[in-house]
């Protein structure tokens, strides 16, 4: 589970945080278990909560939890990620990723500790030919995106000098998301058709989360004034949906898994009740300017992904290897046929 964050002006110490925890908001999601993890390894206290203890749509008695904990910053990853489900649920997602980042944002202010909360591409409606930087106008084509945009503009109100990160096409060896999707319809299809003609970043949330804690650093010993305001961060490189199955496939084969046939279409032969931007790229050049770091190649990354996934060993008379089959049994429980899968945080 190595991150892979390339730093190009190191910190002042090394992970110089109080003896106060790190407060994760959303406890199952793919970057609160990636952060969880890594502040075991490097020994940092952290907290991650979720419902029912810390439910977004229930706030009352927010601030008095947090208060009891006594953070030294706060990190939300909690948000309604069903982009589809959003269209129907629209209420419920304005709720949590909109009302309840903002109740966050105030106490983290009314404490006067730093706050990370994590956004998404899909505040862009894709029509830009090159990949989006900060200052660019957000037009999210899909309740999903627009409730994140309202939570980004809630958030930065309640909190003048929180930082929002917006990330992109987030994978990593827990929950649902891509990789893991590729992975399943691999056993189970003979052919699986991918979507071609939507672009993005991939990012592996371990990197992500490795990134996270080094803001979090600098938020805590440097003047916040310099980690306030909107970021975005993605993994290196660019690709479609489908060339991001193509690796997946590839690694997979060089591990002596067996593989499917691999079919491109396009948006529309995919239909979905939310509408997807065909470009989420994302420019994460601001970032490397101000905190030194940037993300690691997606495709290196994905190598250690799939590490955990797959993992090595001599295949069997299926062409399997050791593990394969074991350490995928969950896989099934994903949404079949989610090909374009949304950012699970």
């Amino acid at each position: 589970m190595t991150a892979r964050v390339w730093v190009f002006s190191p910190p002042k110490t090394e992970v110089e945080m109080t003896d106060r925890p790190i407060l994760v908001a959303g406890r199952n999601g793919q970057l609160a278990m990636c952060l969880r993890d890594l502040a075991t390894t490097r020994g940092l206290p952290a907290v991650a909560l979720g419902r029912p203890e810390l439910d977004l749509e229930n706030r009352e008695g927010i601030d008095k939890l947090i208060a009891s904990i006594g953070p030294s910053a706060i990190v939300n990853t909690a948000a309604y990620t069903a982009v589809d489900q959003a269209e129907s649920e629209a209420a419920r997602a304005f709720s949590i990723n909109r009302d309840g980042a903002a109740a966050l944002a105030d106490v983290a202010w009314q404490m006067n500790i730093p706050l990370i909360h994590l956004s998404t591409d899909y505040v862009f409606d894709g029509a830009k030919p090159d990949a989006y930087e900060e200052s660019d106008i957000p037009a999210p084509l899909n309740v999903y995106g627009a409730s994140k945009l309202a939570g980004e503009a809630a958030v930065l109100a309640a909190h003048p000098l929180a930082t929002v990160i917006r990330c992109s096409w987030l994978y990593s060896p827990y929950g649902s998301n891509f990789v893991r999707t590729m992975l399943r319809l691999c056993e189970t299809q003979q052919v699986v058709r991918v979507v071609s003609d939507q672009h993005g970043n991939p990012t592996y949330a371990f990197d992500l989360a490795e990134a996270v804690l080094r803001i979090a650093q600098r938020s805590l010993t440097d003047d916040r004034r310099a980690t306030a305001g909107i970021f975005h961060l993605g993994g290196q490189g660019e690709a479609s949906w489908y060339d991001f199955a193509q690796a997946i496939f590839h690694e997979c084969s060089r591990r002596g898994a067996r593989i499917r046939a691999l079919e491109a279409i396009t948006t529309e032969e995919f239909p979905t009740a939310a509408r997807r931007p065909l470009n989420s790229r994302l420019d994460s050049s601001k970032a490397e300017r101000v905190f030194g770091i940037r993300l690691a190649p997606w495709r290196h990354s994905l190598q250690a992904c799939l590490d955990q996934l797959v993992g090595e060993g001599d295949a069997d008379a299926e062409g399997n290897r050791a593990g394969w089959r074991q350490r995928n049994a969950s896989i099934s429980d994903h949404a079949r046929g989610q090909q374009a899968v949304a950012p699970d945080l």
